[in-house]
C-alpha cells in the first residue's frame, strides 16, 4: 500500500510538470541557445566615446566619482546629461562639475512648455534659455512631454510646430547650440494591441505604455508635427532621439535625413532594432556616417557592451538584455573604424560646442 502512494505521487508530480511545460507562457519561455558559434563580448568601447543621451537626474548635488569610475570602465570621456533642467539648478550642476570632474560631464537645459500663449510667456523662457547657455549649458533638451502632454494656456495640447515655439528654435540657431528632442513614442504602442503587434510582450507587462488612436494624437501627426519644425528652423541643429522612431525602417529614415539636412540622429534604446538588420543598418551607417551619434538613455552601465557588440562585432545570433524590447536574436554590423570613431565621438564634438577635443584621437 505504502508503494503504491509513492508511485501515486511521482505519477501526479510527472503529470504536473508536464502540465506546467505544456502551459508555459510567452513571458516565461527564454531558450537558451545551444548555437555554437565564435563570440565575444565587448565590455569597452574599442575608441573613447561620448554619451549625446544621458541621465543624471541628481547632479547638482551627487557623488559624480561612481559615475566616472563606470564611464572609465566602458571608455566613456564625456557624458552629455540632458536633464540639466534650469536656473539655479543647471548652475549647481555645472558647478559640481567644475569643482570635482571638469570636461567629462556636460549639461543640456530643459524648458517647461507649459502655459505657453501666456502674457510674457515667451520672452521669459527665451531670456532664462539665454542664460542658462550663458552659466555653461551646451544644447537644448526636449522631453516627449512636448506633443503629448504640455498644454497652452487654454489647456489645449501643445504641438511641437506650434509657431509660439518658433522663438526658442531660432534662439538655439542664433547661439549656436543643438537641441536633442524626443518626440511621441515607438508607433507599436499607437496599434491595436493583438497577436500582430511585435511589441506585445512590452504592452503586457508595461500596460500603461498603449495608447489609443489619438491618444492625445495619432502617432504620424506628432511625428509630422517634429519634421515641421525641423523644417521651419534649418539653421538651427537637431539631433532627433531613438532615430526618429524610425529604426525599424531605415530606408524611410534615410528619405528624412535627405530631405532635412539639419536632422541628426541618436541610437539610444534601439539598438536591438539596428542589431537585427546587420546588413542594411551597416550601409546605413556607413551612407549616413556623419549624422549618427552614440547615446545609451538610461544609466545602466552593464547594458554598454550589447551596444558595442552590436556595433564592433561581426557576432552572430545573440540576445538583447531585455526580451519584452526584443525577443529576437541579434548580429554585429562590424563597423568601420572610421564610422565608429565618428558614431563614438567626432560627430558629437562637431554638433556639441565647448567639448574638450584632446580627450579623444585626432584622427
Amino acid at each position: 500500500m505504502y508503494s503504491n502512494k509513492i508511485t501515486l505521487i511521482v505519477f501526479a508530480l510527472i503529470f504536473s510538470f508536464g502540465v506546467s511545460a505544456q502551459e508555459l507562457s510567452f513571458e516565461e519561455y527564454n531558450p537558451k541557445s545551444t548555437l555554437v558559434v565564435p563570440s565575444k563580448i565587448i565590455k569597452r568601447a574599442k575608441f573613447p566615446f561620448i554619451d549625446i543621451h544621458g541621465h543624471q537626474y541628481r547632479m547638482p548635488t551627487q557623488d559624480l566619482e561612481p559615475v566616472i569610475a563606470a564611464m572609465d570602465t566602458l571608455n566613456m570621456q564625456i557624458m552629455v546629461n540632458l536633464s540639466g533642467r534650469s536656473g539655479d539648478q543647471l548652475q549647481q550642476s555645472v558647478k559640481n562639475i567644475a569643482d570635482h570632474y571638469p570636461n567629462r560631464f556636460v549639461v543640456f537645459a530643459n524648458v517647461n512648455f507649459d502655459g505657453v500663449g501666456a502674457e510674457g510667456w515667451i520672452e521669459k523662457t527665451v531670456n532664462q534659455l539665454k542664460d542658462d547657455v550663458k552659466n555653461g549649458a551646451r544644447g537644448l533638451k526636449v522631453y516627449k512631454s512636448l506633443g503629448m502632454y504640455n498644454k497652452d494656456v487654454d489647456g489645449n495640447r501643445l504641438a511641437i510646430d506650434d509657431e509660439r515655439l518658433d522663438p526658442i528654435w531660432k534662439t538655439c540657431g542664433d547661439l549656436g547650440i543643438p537641441v536633442l528632442i524626443h518626440a511621441a513614442d515607438p508607433k507599436s504602442f499607437w496599434d491595436e494591441f493583438d497577436g500582430d503587434n511585435e511589441r506585445w510582450l512590452e504592452l503586457k507587462t508595461h500596460p500603461r505604455r498603449k495608447r489609443g488612436a489619438d491618444n492625445p494624437a495619432p502617432w504620424e501627426q506628432i511625428i509630422a508635427e517634429q519634421h515641421n519644425m525641423f523644417k521651419k528652423h534649418p539653421n538651427t541643429t537637431f539631433i532627433n532621439a531613438h532615430m526618429g522612431w524610425f529604426a525599424n525602417n531605415l530606408g524611410k529614415l534615410g528619405e528624412l535625413l535627405d530631405d532635412m539636412p539639419n536632422m541628426n540622429v541618436g541610437i539610444g534604446a534601439i539598438i536591438a532594432e539596428l542589431g537585427r538588420q546587420p546588413r542594411f543598418a551597416k550601409a546605413f551607417f556607413i551612407k549616413y556616417q556623419d549624422r549618427i551619434l552614440f547615446g545609451k538613455d538610461s544609466w545602466k552601465p552593464e547594458e554598454f557592451p550589447t551596444y558595442f557588440r552590436v556595433l564592433e562585432s561581426a557576432d552572430e545570433y545573440f540576445p538583447y538584455h531585455k526580451k519584452y524590447h526584443a525577443f529576437w536574436a541579434m548580429y554585429g554590423l562590424d563597423l568601420p573604424d572610421a564610422v565608429l570613431k565618428k558614431v563614438y565621438y567626432k560627430n558629437a564634438l562637431r554638433i556639441v560646442p565647448g567639448l574638450d577635443k584632446s580627450m579623444f584621437p585626432k584622427n
